[in-house]
C-alpha cells in the first residue's frame, strides 16, 4: 500500500494540525467543568472516532447510538455508584464495567493510594526488586482461604487464567483440562480454549488441545469424564470452574457442587482452579465466592474489581505445592505491567476498603434486598421474565427472548439505570452495581424496572 505523502511525519500541516488536536483533547481532559459547544464536539468526535478509527461495529453494538448514528452518550465523569456523561446526565451504573466498581467510582482511598504512588514512582525498574509486589502479595496469604500462598500479579482476568493454565501445565505432564458449558475465562487463545461460547470460539479454531466441556453443575457428568479420561490414558490435569458463572448468566452451581468437584479432583489427582475474576473481591457477599461453599481450589484468579475501579489489576494465587514449579526460573511467565506500584497500591488500598467499610456483609445485606424487589416487581409478569437470581450484588434478569432484555436495558438507560445483557447468556440481564450502592439508589432502580416492565411488550 502507498503511503500517503499528507499523512507523513515529515510534513508541517500534518505535524501542525496533530499537534493542535492533541492539545485541544488534553485541554479538555484537564478541565473540571466542560461547556455545552465543548460536550457537542467531544460527542461528534467520539462518534466519528468509533466509525473511522476503533471500530464501527460499537456504533451498531451500542444502545446509547441514535438510528443514523449521529449521536451517542459519551460517559465522561464518575464517582460513587453513578456516572455522568458529557452533557451532565446521571446514571445508576448497575452494570459495573461487569464487576469492577467494587467499591465504588474513584474511591477517594484508592485514588489518593495511587496518586500517592504516583507521585514517588509510577512503573518499577523490571530488575530491582519492588516493595508492594511483596506487600500486597503477603496480604493476599491472608485473606484468601486455605493454603493459598504465592501470587503472580497481571493487568487482566484473561492474563490471570492464562497464568493459572500455564501453572497447571507446568505442575503435571498431564493435557485435559476440563471447562464447563456457558462458562467465559476470556479470549486469548489459552483463556478462550476454556470458554464455551461458540461464536467466540469458531473463527479461531483449533484452540489448545486438551479442553473438554461439560454441563455446570452436572456432578454426574464431571465424575464420568474423571473416569473416561483415567481409563483412556488421557488424566484429567485440572478442572476450571467460575465458582458461580457471570457472563453464563448468573448461574448458581447446586448446593453441594463445588465440594464434590473439589473430593474429584483430589481422588484423580488433579488442580482446581477458581476463576473469581467476577465473583471476588466482596461481590457475593464473601471475599471470595468460593467461600460460601466451604471450597479451597489449588489456584485462584483475580482481576476486576481488584484494582479498584481505578487501575487495571489481576492477580493468581496458588499454593506452595502448585506454585513451585516456577521457582527454579521465575522468568517462565512474566509480563511487563504485572504487579506494577501503582496497580498494587491501588489493590491494597481496595481491600482496605472492602475490610474497613465491610463491604462484603453490605453486598449479602444488599443483595437480599434488591433481589426481593426485583421478583416482586416481576410478579404478574411471568410472560417476560423467566427467573430473577443471583447472591449479594450479582443478579440476573433473565427474559423470554433476547428481544426483550434489549428493550428492558434500553428502556432502563434512557431512564438513568445503566444495565446490560450478559456475554454468553444475551436473554439474562446483569445487575452488578457497586457494593457501596445506597438504599435509596436501589429503590430507584427497582422502580424504573417496574416502570419499564409494564410498558415492554412480551
Amino acid at each position: 500500500m502507498a503511503i500517503d505523502p499528507s499523512k507523513m511525519s515529515g510534513q508541517p500541516g500534518y505535524e501542525e494540525e496533530t499537534k493542535a488536536y492533541i492539545k485541544q483533547v488534553l485541554d479538555l481532559v484537564s478541565k473540571k467543568e466542560i461547556t455545552k459547544e465543548e460536550a457537542a464536539w467531544i460527542t461528534k468526535e467520539t462518534v466519528e472516532g468509533f466509525r473511522e478509527n476503533v471500530n464501527p461495529g460499537f456504533l451498531e453494538y451500542r444502545k446509547t447510538v441514535t438510528q443514523g448514528g449521529q449521536f451517542a452518550a459519551v460517559e465522561w465523569s464518575d464517582e460513587g455508584s453513578c456516572f455522568k456523561d458529557v452533557n451532565g446526565k446521571e446514571y445508576i451504573d448497575c452494570l459495573g464495567g461487569f464487576g469492577i466498581y467494587n467499591v465504588g467510582h474513584r474511591h477517594p482511598k484508592v485514588t489518593k493510594a495511587v496518586e500517592d504512588q504516583l507521585r514517588r514512582q509510577a512503573l518499577h525498574s523490571q530488575d530491582l526488586l519492588d516493595p508492594l509486589r511483596a506487600m500486597l502479595a503477603k496480604i493476599l496469604e491472608r485473606i484468601t482461604p486455605g493454603d493459598l500462598k504465592y501470587s503472580f500479579f497481571t493487568n487482566s482476568g484473561t492474563e490471570s487464567v492464562e497464568a493459572a493454565l500455564k501453572l497447571v501445565k507446568m505442575y503435571s505432564e498431564r493435557t485435559t483440562i476440563i471447562s464447563t458449558t456457558r462458562a467465559f475465562h476470556g479470549k486469548s487463545l489459552g483463556s478462550l480454549s476454556g470458554t464455551a461460547k461458540g461464536m467466540f470460539r469458531k473463527p479461531f479454531l483449533p484452540l489448545i488441545p486438551g479442553f473438554r466441556h461439560i454441563p455446570f453443575g452436572d456432578i454426574d457428568m464431571m465424575r464420568k469424564t474423571f473416569e473416561t479420561c483415567a481409563l483412556v490414558g488421557e488424566d484429567v490435569a485440572a478442572v476450571l470452574l467460575e465458582p458461580i458463572q457471570g457472563e453464563g448468566g448468573i448461574i448458581l452451581p447446586p448446593p453441594d457442587y463445588l465440594r464434590q468437584v473439589r473430593e474429584l479432583c483430589d481422588q484423580y489427582g488433579a488442580l482446581l482452579v477458581f476463576d473469581e475474576v467476577q465473583t471476588g473481591m466482596g461481590r457475593t457477599g464473601k471475599m471470595f465466592a468460593c467461600e460460601l461453599y466451604g471450597v479451597v481450589p489449588d489456584i485462584l484468579c483475580l482481576a476486576k474489581a481488584f484494582g479498584g475501579g481505578v487501575i487495571p489489576a489481576g492477580a493468581v494465587v496458588a499454593t506452595e505445592e502448585v506454585f513451585q514449579s516456577l521457582f527454579p526460573n521465575p522468568f517462565m511467565h512474566t509480563t511487563t505491567f504485572g504487579g506494577n506500584p501503582l496497580a498494587c497500591a491501588a489493590a491494597i488500598a481496595t481491600i482496605d476498603v472492602l475490610l474497613e467499610e465491610e463491604l462484603p456483609a453490605r453486598a449479602e445485606e444488599s443483595g437480599r434486598y434488591f433481589l426481593a424487589g426485583l421478583r416482586q416487581v416481576a410478579e404478574g409478569h411471568e410472560d417476560k421474565v423467566m427467573e430473577i437470581r443471583g447472591i449479594g450484588l450479582m443478579i440476573g434478569i433473565e427474559f423470554h427472548r433476547d428481544e426483550v432484555g434489549y428493550e428492558i436495558s434500553k428502556a432502563m438507560f434512557d431512564e438513568g439505570i445503566l444495565v446490560a445483557g450478559t456475554l454468553i447468556n444475551s436473554k439474562t440481564i446483569r445487575i452488578e452495581p457497586p457494593l457501596t450502592i445506597s438504599k435509596e439508589e436501589m429503590d430507584r432502580v427497582i422502580a424504573t424496572f417496574r416502570k419499564v416492565l409494564e410498558k415492554t411488550k412480551a
